[in-house]
């Protein structure tokens, strides 16, 4: 008996392996599982066309394959698939959508054809994936065996504009950084990266003709705590904090891009967030004074209550100045020559606008424009940035602020204030792109505070997974897509970068690439498990908060309840009062906990199948009581 066990073992392993290997994300449009695998040969023969897009994708292909696999690999041309080969060809037969792709494995070899190169690219991404993990290793993995599935995969894109937006202007990031943040992009069929390239805190971009921009508003005072409540910077402090990107970075930038079909958009963010460029050429502003480049000290006021927010200083460029618009078209002028993107982004949001209402400059230009309040005034300046970025051969997107008195004609709308500003703009027949805070904003807490570096809101994985980008009762074919957002001020390298955005990245990459009907919760969380382990292998940083309860506190009297939950099926949650930390032989959670009225902290953590998955959490009796409150 115990030899048939043993006998069995490699076909069990084998098994389990190919099952792993099932956990695709984005999930497919089709995919039907056959039985056995095609095991890669010593040496694997990549056959394509001579398309150069193709040739090039083989070579990146046979790159990874010999970095991980140790195997050779030959790559040569082609119009028919070999024996024991993978084959990549595209097709004219009008039956594969745009960026889609047709896989077949077989026994005897893989076949992936497309309408174009991008559909043979992501189709690779997915041959990863059925690739066994340590695929995903950095270095060389010996002797083991590689093998694929049998499968049919048949998948497209749900929308064209599948994006991420990473701000590099409050931290920022070396072109190194962001191809590493590209990267980690394609291998889940992303093919936009928004750069935030301007902000308060820096001016990232390399303007020639404006050589201060980068002189002075890319640097600032270092600084290291709690973004927005920083001491103010004294005179003496140096101001070496920074960076920006040349002309030559940006190009090569854009070409590592387009190499793996990803777009990338450029956000140049006016009239407020402008401190940068304040402080490069203070003669742009409507309040004279002396303007340095933000370090992280607070200078915006957000009264909450529904109060509007206002400014201790003045951020904005005058849109009562001309010089302002020789400025932006300056700006924009070497812009549209450095990004081939179709579209330029001109931020629009949260101008703080309390100087503006009591600026001669701005009352003696809403008299002679007829502007009746400074909505339109605001709505003057982005008619004015539309015409400008419309003369460098590009359209024109904006932050939903740019609604507010008038929409730009032609202008799209990246709606971030929940889904309202879209709806609207794709009733009144313009395009949208949806990046809701309330599902797609990457840079909230994932987890409990307690856990989590304090942020002034919060967003689950299974939050995530719900946003559905075209709203009922909207005309679909106005919405382009949409992306997440990291804003970076708490983000100061790439290893929280990774942590913020995986894994809600898996989520908006499937609800943006995915048919709405293919997805499910309880399928893609237990994608999200396997694919934590592919991670691991490609030593990329990622969020276990799905792992984490949450708690919903009450109070009777002075007595204090505990109702606990996870977002994913199947943990025990073992907790202790008695400040000892809990394992899986401590009390397991089976309803709402009475806190003892002398306790200090309630400490938890989830395990399954008797091993913990989740972190060793601590949570202080006074904050649930103050959250009781």
């Amino acid at each position: 008996m115990k030899r048939i066990t043993l006998a069995l073992l490699p076909l069990l392993f084998a098994i389990a392996s190919l099952a792993q290997n099932q956990a695709i994300i984005p999930k497919p449009a089709s995919e039907t599982w056959g039985t056995g695998s095609f095991i890669l040969p010593s040496t694997i023969t990549i056959v394509t066309s001579a398309s150069p897009d193709l040739q090039r994708i083989a070579r990146q292909l046979s790159e990874r394959l010999t970095r991980v696999t140790g195997n050779k690999v030959n790559t040569q041309q082609g119009a028919t698939a070999l024996p024991q080969s993978i084959f990549l060809s595209l097709s004219s037969d009008g039956s594969i959508q745009t960026e889609g792709y047709r896989l077949r494995v077989t026994t005897d070899g893989v076949s992936l054809t497309a309408a174009d190169p991008a559909g043979i690219f992501f189709g690779v991404q997915t041959l990863y994936q059925l690739l066994p993990k340590e695929i995903e290793s950095k270095t060389i993995i010996a002797g083991k065996s590689w093998q694929l599935p049998v499968v049919s995969i048949d998948d497209y894109p749900r929308f064209g504009w599948r994006g991420l937006m990473l701000d590099v202007s409050r931290h920022f990031f070396t072109p190194a950084q962001v191809k590493e943040f590209i990267d980690d992009m394609v291998r889940y069929k992303f093919n936009l990266l928004h750069l935030h390239l301007t902000d308060d805190q820096g001016w990232r971009l390399e303007i020639k003709s404006l050589p201060k921009l980068t002189e002075v508003g890319a640097w600032r005072v270092e600084k290291t705590g709690n973004f927005g409540r920083f001491s103010p910077p004294t005179p003496d402090e140096p101001r070496n904090y920074g960076g920006f990107y040349t002309h030559e970075d940006i190009r090569d930038l854009v070409k590592y891009a387009s190499e793996r079909y990803i777009d990338i958009l450029p956000e140049i963010d006016v009239p407020g967030h402008s401190l940068a460029a304040l402080a490069s050429y203070p003669e742009l502003t409507c309040t004279p004074g002396k303007y340095t480049v933000n370090s992280g000290e607070q200078f915006m006021i957000w009264p909450g209550g529904g109060k509007h927010f206002y400014g201790t200083l003045d951020n904005t460029l005058c849109p009562a100045n001309e010089k302002v618009y020789e400025f932006v078209d300056k700006v924009f002028t070497e812009v549209a020559q450095l990004f081939p993107f179709g579209y330029i982004h001109m931020g629009g949001d949260e101008t703080a606008r309390n100087f503006w209402e009591k600026s001669k400059q701005i009352k003696d230009m809403m008299k002679k424009e007829k502007l009746a309040n400074l909505d339109q005034v605001q709505s003057y300046f982005v008619k004015r940035m539309a015409n400008i970025i419309k003369s460098k051969g590009k359209k024109m997107i904006g932050w939903d602020e740019i609604l507010q008195g008038g929409l730009a004609p032609n202008a799209a709308v990246m709606s971030w204030r929940g889904m309202k500003g879209g709806i609207e703009a794709a009733k009144l027949g313009h395009e949208v792109v949806m990046s809701p805070t309330d599902f797609a904003y990457i840079d909230y807490m994932q987890g409990d505070v307690i856990m989590e570096a304090p942020v002034y809101a919060s967003l689950r994985l299974k939050k995530a997974y719900q946003f559905e980008p075209v709203p009922e009762g909207v005309d679909a074919r106005l919405i382009k897509g949409g992306q997440a957002n990291l804003w970076t001020e708490q983000i100061y390298n790439m290893r929280t970068v990774q942590y913020m955005v995986w894994p809600r990245g898996f989520a908006i990459a499937e609800a943006l690439w995915s048919p709405k009907e293919k997805r499910n919760w309880e399928d893609f969380s237990a994608r999200v498990e396997k694919h934590f382990e592919r991670l691991d292998q490609a030593q990329v940083k990622y969020s276990p908060a799905i792992y984490d309860p949450s708690f919903e506190v009450s109070r009777k009297d002075s007595t204090i309840f505990v109702k606990l939950s996870t977002e994913i099926s199947g943990l025990d949650i073992h907790y202790s009062f008695d400040n000892s930390f809990p394992d899986q032989y401590y009390p397991v959670y089976t309803g709402p906990l009475t806190v003892p009225k002398d306790a200090s902290a309630l400490k938890l953590i989830t395990y399954r199948g008797g091993r913990p998955v989740g972190r060793m959490m601590v949570m202080p009796v006074a904050e649930l009581k103050k959250r009781a409150k």
